[in-house]
């Protein structure tokens, strides 16, 4: 098991993936629908978009969790 210091990398790097894996298979489809090619298009673009995903994930995600918490009600009721 990893530690639980690395639990935002992990999270970071499974949602980066698990995003980017499911925008770059419908832009590439709405690009060049199905057909010879459309899995070495798409993943080549994958590649390229997690590599770029990853990094915005680790410096905007601390960002947006403190926009959050100015956003919603710290009151339980």
């Amino acid at each position: 098991m990893l530690p639980q210091r690395a639990a935002p990398l992990l999270f970071a790097l499974i949602l980066s993936a698990v995003m980017t894996f499911c925008v770059t298979a419908i832009a590439t489809f709405r690009a060049i629908s199905f057909g010879e090619g459309f899995i070495g298009t798409w993943l080549a673009s994958w590649v390229i978009s997690w590599a770029v995903a990853f990094p915005l994930v680790m410096i905007f995600g601390p960002i947006a969790r403190k926009l959050v918490a100015k956003l919603v009600s710290q009151n339980q009721n």
